[in-house]
C-alpha cells in the first residue's frame, strides 16, 4: 500500500481520489491545489489534507513522502503540463482504472490517464498520456485516442475513431465509426458526430456541425 498525490482539489480530483483508493493500491492520498493561496489555510478533501499549492509537487520532501503523483486537473492544458512536470521530477505516474470499469486486455492505456465507474474500453483501442474516459463512457474497438482527451460521462465511440490531442467529447454524444476528431476540438452534449471534424473547432448538434 502506498501514498498517492493528486494535483488538484477539485470535482474530478474528488472522483480521481476515490478511483484510485477503490483498486486498493493506495493507503494515503493528499491533494495540492493553487486555491490554497486564497483560503490561507490548509483544508481537507474527502478527510484527506490539501497540503499546499501545485508547486510543492516538485519540492525534494514531497517527491521523498510520495512516490506516486497523479493529475487530476480537468483542463487539458494544465493537465498534460504538470504531468510532464512530474515525470521529469521521477515521479511514479500510474493508470487509475475503477474495478467496475471494463477494459480490455489488448487495449493500451498511457500514464496519468483515468477511467472512471462503467466505463468499457474495448479490443485494441489506445490512450495516450492524460487522459480521461468519464463515467459509463464506452470507447470501442481500434479507437486511438491521443494525449489529454476527455470522454464525457455516456459518450460513444464507435470502433476505429481517432481523437487528437486535448479534445473533449462532450456528455452523451455519439461518434460514428471511422470518424476522425482533430486536435483541441469540442464536441457538444447530444451530439452525434458522423463526419471528420477539424483540428480546433466546437461542433455540436444533430448531426454535429461546426459552430
Amino acid at each position: 500500500m502506498t501514498s498517492l498525490l493528486i494535483l488538484g482539489a477539485g470535482g474530478h480530483a474528488r472522483v480521481v481520489a476515490e478511483t484510485a483508493l477503490s483498486q486498493g493500491s493506495y493507503s494515503r492520498i493528499a491533494f495540492l491545489d493553487d486555491s490554497i493561496y486564497q483560503t490561507g489555510s490548509q483544508p481537507s478533501v474527502l478527510g484527506w489534507p490539501v497540503l499546499g499549492p501545485l508547486c510543492f509537487s516538485m519540492e525534494a520532501e514531497s517527491h521523498a513522502t510520495f512516490g506516486s503523483a497523479f493529475v487530476g486537473i480537468g483542463n487539458p492544458l494544465v493537465r498534460l503540463f504538470w504531468l510532464n512536470k512530474l515525470m521529469r521530477r521521477g515521479y511514479e505516474i500510474p493508470r487509475l482504472i475503477h474495478p467496475k470499469a471494463w477494459v480490455s486486455p489488448s487495449s493500451s492505456i498511457g500514464i496519468g490517464s483515468v477511467i472512471f465507474a462503467q466505463a468499457t474500453l474495448q479490443s485494441q483501442a489506445s490512450i495516450g498520456r492524460g487522459s480521461i474516459l468519464n463515467t459509463s463512457c464506452s470507447v470501442d474497438h481500434d479507437c486511438r485516442l491521443a494525449d489529454g482527451v476527455h470522454i464525457g460521462p455516456g459518450a460513444r465511440l464507435a470502433g476505429g475513431v481517432y481523437v487528437g490531442s486535448r479534445s473533449w467529447i462532450g456528455i452523451g454524444s455519439s461518434v460514428v465509426q471511422g470518424v476522425r476528431i482533430g486536435l483541441d476540438v469540442t464536441i457538444g452534449a447530444g451530439a452525434a458526430v458522423v463526419h471528420d471534424i477539424a483540428d480546433g473547432l466546437t461542433a455540436y448538434g444533430v448531426p454535429a456541425r461546426p459552430r
